[in-house]
């Protein structure tokens, strides 16, 4: 637990100042603290709150807010049936509270743990002790956040750059994971299609763009086995 801890060290230092950014975000548009302090307890979406905010604050029905936040959250569809084989003997009480706390950062930090061989069976552990460092300080920094907006300027906050510092830190998670040519196809096509389609409403462009790279990925990966066995064919 303490080494899952350990190892999402970096990507919560690289997730703290938008917890900040949020808590003080929230509250300038409107939401009570109770209501901020709320959404990061209980959504725990960084993506989903900052949009939900904002659709709170221009008016926005109630059911559109759920609705997109859905949508923007179907992401973790796919971290689910990734994880999937490596949790499945886990009673469902461990099952709901990991799918609960399951996070993008706790996804590349845990996936990558599971990936070692190894023999330790207890690797949930590692899983929890990721998921809640990443939740405890999450709720930590929402709160400075709602404090820090009464003293500091939202406009400074905001032009500190701290959404690209965010985009490098998924890069870097990203970079090691591709070992093979399949894996590099499913990452240039999804990061082709998330740029060509980054304007498109409720962020749907992130779910196309996961889609066509799944789609590359096992195009690629087929593509592969059948030279493979050709090649095996012909010795």
């Amino acid at each position: 637990m303490w080494a899952g801890a350990r190892a999402t060290t970096p990507l919560v230092i690289g997730a703290l100042p938008f917890a900040v950014i949020f808590g003080a975000l929230a509250v300038t548009n409107g939401i009570s603290p109770a209501g901020a302090v709320a959404l990061s307890a209980i959504v725990f979406a960084g993506s989903a709150q900052f949009i939900s905010v904002n659709l709170v604050a221009t008016g926005t029905p109630i059911p559109v807010i759920i609705l997109t936040t859905f949508v923007v959250n179907l992401r973790h569809t796919l971290y689910s049936a990734t994880l999937a084989p490596y949790v499945k003997h886990l009673p469902r009480r461990w099952l709901m509270l990991l799918g609960f706390l399951l996070t993008d950062e706790a996804f590349f930090t845990v996936i990558n743990r599971y990936h070692q061989p190894d023999v330790v069976t207890h690797k949930h552990w590692f899983f929890l002790g990721s998921a809640l460092s990443l939740y405890v300080n999450w709720q930590i920094f929402t709160w400075i956040g709602i404090i820090a907006a009464s003293t500091v300027d939202q406009a400074q906050l905001a032009n500190l750059g701290l959404d690209f510092a965010m985009t490098v830190t998924f890069i870097g998670m990203l970079i090691p994971s591709i070992k093979n040519r399949p894996i590099l196809a499913a990452a240039v096509v999804g990061a082709v299609v998330s740029v060509l389609l980054y304007n498109q409403p409720n962020r749907i462009g992130l779910i196309i763009a996961a889609i066509c790279g799944v789609a590359a990925g096992v195009v690629a990966e087929s593509l592969v086995k059948k030279s493979t066995t050709e090649e095996e064919e012909k010795l």
